[in-house]
Parts: C-alpha cells; structure tokens; sequence
C-alpha cells in the first residue's frame, strides 16, 4: 500500500484568528489522534493533494518536530463555498490495536449479466472495516463474474481476509439491471411468441 510523505510544522496557537491567517499563507491546521499524545501542526495545501485527491486509500507519513507517526485519514473538513481543504484529522497507527477506516471497493472481472445485455450499477463504492494496521489495503477487491441479470452482490458476500466489515450484511454492493433496449427486446419476443401463427 502507498504512503505519502508529509512535513509538517508544530502549531501552538490554536484560535479562530491564528487559523484563518495559516489559511491565507496556504497552510492547512490538522490533527493527529491515537497516540500517547495529540499533535496539533500545519503543512503546506499541496503537501495533501496526492493522499486526498485520490479514489485509493493510502497511508500518511508524517514529520513534525523531529518525530514521525505513521497515519491514516480519520477525518476532512472543506470550505462550504470554495471546497477548500480546511482541516485534517489523522489516526495514529499502532502494531498492537485495530482502527477503524473506510477502503474503497475495486470490481475486477466480467459479469455474466453485463454479457447478456444488463447494466452494471455500483451501490457502494467503499466499505467501512476494523482491522489492525498490518492488514490496512488500497482497496477491497470484489469479483462480479458470477454477477447475472436482476443479481445482486450484498455486503455479506464481500470476501475482506483479516478484516471486520461494520457496513449491514444485506445492503446491495452491486447489481446488475436490465437495460431499456434489454427490455423492449423482451416485450418484442414475447409479442411475437403470443402472436397468432399466419396461415400459408
């Protein structure tokens, strides 16, 4: 799995004033939790971009005042207007404890449904799992081969190893459904076979 690597500098000055003037110079304030201390710092806007602006989940190493901590993503805040990043929350990693975090989902393989003339619609695009840090992933990856016409993959049948999965068991991951074209070609068929055979 990747990690990003990120310098950061050590903030002491927590108020609504001091933040809005790190924000200005392009700074972001964030947060690492989880350890045997909390870490307020800053970094660079830019420092962020490749471990937020990415579908893949990915791991944070960060720097700051001489000491790294090996991090995920707990939690994002961006400005409501310009969809600025505006605060970030890390989770400290430990050898010996299980964190909870969000992996996106990868569909690999061909459905048979998608074959036969279906859709593919894509329910949930990332599950939320507990796990310890040595089994964190870029990505679950689900196998819709098997996936047929009016078919569904639930959650309870997404194979994570090393893994708890907390989303509920029975919610559609993926399905297959049928298309407009699909459909008039089944009404069309149907049609002709009730049709009264023409005499010769």
């Amino acid at each position: 799995m990747k990690s990003v690597k990120i310098e950061g500098t050590l903030r002491s000055d927590y108020g609504k004033k001091a933040t809005r003037q790190l924000r200005t110079e392009g700074l972001v304030p964030a947060v690492i939790y989880g350890g045997d201390e909390v870490v307020h710092f800053t970094a660079p806007v830019l420092a962020f971009r490749t471990l937020v602006y990415t579908p893949e989940f990915q791991k944070a190493e960060i720097t700051v005042g001489g000491k790294t901590y090996e991090t995920i993503v707990k939690d994002l805040q961006f400005d409501v207007v310009t969809d600025a990043l505006n605060h970030i929350d890390f989770l400290e990693l430990s050898d010996d404890r299980k964190v909870l975090a969000t992996l996106p989902l990868k569909f690999v393989g061909s459905s048979v449904g998608v074959k036969a003339g279906g859709r593919l619609e894509i329910k949930l695009k990332s599950l939320k799992v507990r796990t310890m840090a040595k089994h964190l992933i870029s990505a679950i990856e689900v196998n819709i081969d098997n996936l047929e016409l009016h078919g569904n993959i639930r959650v309870q049948d997404v194979v994570a190893e090393n893994m708890e999965i907390m989303n509920a068991p029975r919610i559609p991951v993926a399905s297959v459904v049928t298309t407009r074209a699909l459909r008039q070609a089944e009404t069309d068929a149907l049609a002709a076979a009730k049709a009264p055979a023409k005499k010769k």
